[in-house]
């Protein structure tokens, strides 16, 4: 199939690659020409496991292409697919202009019949909304067709190229047969094909994401409570997880859960449901949770210091909200940082692949935090040490090592990867989620 991509961020770029990737013909648009310039010598410009390769390659075969020219992706293919970014307002609700936008300047160029496909996150009856602004101002005939993408922030290419489902809000039988097949070489098995109107597959999307981040802090919750009661909560999760109705997925306690979706949906569900005039009490407290939960290893440090952070080094372990990606986005090692700072701590910081992004969009900001070139280097004359990223380079530590480099033996454990035992056994003073 010939497919448009608009919009060359997370979601489009990985659509784009791994539709190319699959045999079709895919022009991705986007305004920034210096990102389009990237991407034609094959830079993808954001971190992505496999993404870099397959882009190269399709490049080199001549299945995607890329633009800045809207008259283009639009007259040159028959599914257009709308990536554009949905950010938040603080109350919530979601910007939409970039969406509209678009869709009010593509009108125009509709040359034949064309399926348009709201792949971004956007609010239920935004499918409506697009419908009627394009058919004020074209007579050709066109579908809109919802699309919500999940991907998985380190794995999106997997994710994509072997979807465990693939949602379709359409009520047109002809933009559904084409979305049909379309994905039919992305999976053998058809019930994964998951069929439904415009509304509910918007709603779909968020729902989906919010029960995840209840799960997450539901557990953030339960670990707490654990830690009071002096109960453990790695064998809770086991145990819990062993019942089938309730699976082990997503019960990982930790320092919140960050990145581009699970706090604007959680955020965007809630403000759906005020603007209906309803109060979605459970999502609130979801949120809330999280928001608490970011600075639980800093309620720790502050105890075990006698609540004086003053010119105490602390060595940060990561940035980036999840490992194998850069996204910073709700990372909660910036509300960590953040608040260290504010306390008067001095702040050392490490992640193997975010901290270009992290000098970027938060140089100034937090200038006083001194990067280095790998964890070990980091811990030179530290107070403590705080991972919150769990990266694989992180799990297997040296103790020997730390010993000689930091001040003070306490590691603070924000993702329960290592075994508290065993650190202590080493001569380190340990405090986990739950712990």
């Amino acid at each position: 199939m010939k497919l448009g991509i608009i919009g060359t961020g997370y979601v489009g770029l990985v659509s784009g690659v791994c539709f190319a990737e699959n045999g079709n013909n895919v022009i991705c648009m986007d305004v920034d020409a210096a990102k389009i310039a990237r991407l034609k010598k094959g830079d993808p410009v954001i971190y992505e496991p496999g993404l870099e390769e397959l882009l190269q390659k399709n490049i080199a075969e001549g299945r995607v292409e890329f633009t800045t020219s809207l008259k283009d992706v639009i007259q040159k293919n028959d599914v257009i697919f709308l990536c554009l970014p949905t950010p938040p307002y603080e109350d919530g609700s979601v910007d939409l202009r970039h969406v509209l936008d678009v869709a009010s300047k593509m009108a125009k160029y509709i040359n034949k019949y064309k399926v348009i496909v709201s792949k971004s996150t956007v609010p239920v009856g935004t499918c409506d909304k697009l419908k009627k602004l394009i058919a004020s101002k074209t007579r050709v005939k066109f579908d809109v067709v919802s699309n919500p993408e999940y991907l998985k922030e380190g794995a999106a290419v997997t994710d994509f190229m072997s979807p465990d489902r693939v949602v379709v809000g359409t009520k047109s039988k002809k933009a559904a047969k084409i979305m049909q097949e379309l994905y039919s070489s992305f999976m053998r098995v058809s019930e994964r094909f998951i069929l439904m109107d415009e509304r509910s597959s918007e709603l779909t999307k968020y729902a989906a994401n919010s029960m995840l981040a209840l799960r997450i802090s539901f557990m953030n919750e339960l670990a707490n409570l654990s830690g009071i009661v002096k109960a453990d909560i790695n064998m809770i999760r086991k145990g819990i997880g062993s019942d089938p109705r309730i699976g082990s997925s997503f019960l990982f306690p930790g320092v919140g859960y960050g990145g581009s979706c699970f706090p604007k949906d959680v955020k965007g569900l809630i403000n759906t449901s005020k603007e209906k005039g309803y109060e979605f009490k459970l999502l609130k407290t979801i949120d809330e949770i999280n928001d608490r939960q970011k600075l639980v290893m800093v309620n720790k440090m502050l105890k075990h210091f006698k609540n004086n952070l003053k010119g105490k080094t602390i060595a940060v372990w990561g940035l980036s909200y999840k490992p194998r990606t850069d996204d910073l986005r709700e990372a909660p090692a910036l509300t960590i940082i953040s608040r260290l700072l504010e306390l008067g701590a001095n702040v050392n910081a490490f992640d193997p692949v975010a901290m270009d992004n992290f000098k970027l969009l938060y140089g100034k900001k937090f200038s006083k935090v001194k990067l280095f070139k790998d964890n070990y280097s980091a811990l030179k004359n530290a107070d403590a040490l705080v991972l919150v990223t769990e990266w694989n380079e992180f799990r297997r530590i040296d103790t020997e090592r730390m010993k000689k480099l930091m001040k003070q033996r306490v590691i603070f454990d924000g993702r329960n990867i290592y075994d508290a035992d065993f650190i202590r056994k080493n001569g380190f003073k340990y405090y986990g989620i739950g712990f």
